[in-house]
């Protein structure tokens, strides 16, 4: 491995230096989807220039594609990993045995650090999923739904899923944490959302915010299409009031533009979650800042997190539907063997 990441640094000085470029590969980040490179331009070396190269530099390296973006002072240039290895949630959940309440969560960042979202925290509060049919939004949706039901108890998190399409969350029936049954339905969804716009106003009254409430949408723009203007007004006075009485949205969309999910419901996601889109326009709508190179994820579970103008990559984790399965039956398991702890001490 050693050996290859010297020979593609050198590729990439080679091709640089062929358009009297004077750059150097100064160091590096391997990660389970992609492996990063650092680079060090020389005083006055334009930045535009280099990522024009981009083509030019997974060609020599023989890659499908390269992603080069700056950060700090380097340049940095991504090239997918051959041999990419799916990060698993299970696994993961080990190593973080302390996680603060209502945090979920994403993956690994790009030096492989486990990477949590607290939701309550004030630049956090809703958050958007948004990216392409096979990017993996509904399997991190899951992730994230599994890790706050094994590291709450429901007196700290309880949650409503919303599923438009009937595909998505219908593995979590009979989690204990849930508020209510899946929603599929227009009108079934349209009636619970109502009921907690007025538990959001009772909550405003009596100024209290717990246990925290998290809303996942699998599906924003069918959602607010088949819903019509009424649904949209109640997401967004939930959006807009929800944080202050603990709660809050988690929505996944392919099409995150003002036209289809309406700009007052858009503006009020500070986090938005990117997978991977088909051009740099779409990219630019889906995380609110240009120049992320969303375009060149590689789907899959590969996903920028965009907060305060910043973006991070990350290698979202895995869940399967039947561990999530196993989770759900731990669940009952226990409940059962405390009601019966409480029968024997009657």
């Amino acid at each position: 491995m050693r050996r290859l990441l010297e020979y593609q640094a050198n590729q990439i000085e080679i091709v640089l230096a062929s358009h009297k470029i004077s750059s150097r590969v100064i160091g590096g980040t391997v990660t389970p989807r992609f492996v990063q490179f650092h680079l060090a331009p020389s005083l006055g070396t334009r930045i535009r220039r280099i990522k024009s190269l981009r083509e030019e530099i997974a060609l020599s390296l023989g890659a499908s594609s390269c992603r080069i973006f700056r950060k700090g002072g380097l340049i940095n240039i991504e090239l997918p990993r051959e041999d990419a290895k799916t990060v698993k949630l299970l696994p993961l959940m080990k190593m973080l045995p302390r996680i603060p309440p209502c945090t979920a969560v994403l993956g690994i960042d790009e030096g492989g650090t486990p990477l949590l979202v607290m939701i309550p925290s004030p630049d956090v509060a809703h958050i958007l999923i948004a990216g392409m049919t096979g990017c993996g939004k509904t399997e991190l949706a899951r992730t994230m739904i599994a890790s706050l039901a094994m590291k709450n108890r429901l007196s700290q998190v309880q949650i409503a899923l919303i599923d438009p399409k009937g595909r998505g969350f219908s593995v979590f029936d009979g989690l204990p944490h849930l508020l209510f049954p899946v929603l599929e339905k227009s009108e079934e969804i349209l009636s619970v959302l109502k009921r907690l716009v007025k538990e959001m106003e009772r909550r405003d009254e009596e100024r209290v915010s717990e246990p925290r409430i998290v809303i996942f949408i699998d599906e924003l723009s069918d959602l607010l299409l088949v819903g019509g203007k009424e649904m949209g007004m109640i997401l967004t006075r939930l959006i807009q009031r929800g944080r202050g009485a603990g709660i809050h949205l988690v929505a996944c969309t392919q099409k995150p533009m003002a036209s289809t999910i309406g700009s007052l419901v858009k503006s009020n996601f500070p986090v938005r979650i990117v997978g991977s889109v088909t051009s740099p326009e779409d990219a630019k709508v889906a995380s609110g800042i240009s120049g992320t190179g969303a375009e060149k994820l590689l789907g899959r579970g590969d996903f920028l997190l965009v907060t305060k103008g910043q973006t991070l990559r990350f290698s979202a984790a895995y869940i399967s539907q039947a561990e999530i399965r196993e989770i759900i039956s731990r669940f009952g398991n226990s409940n059962r063997a405390a009601r019966n702890r409480s029968h024997k001490r009657v």
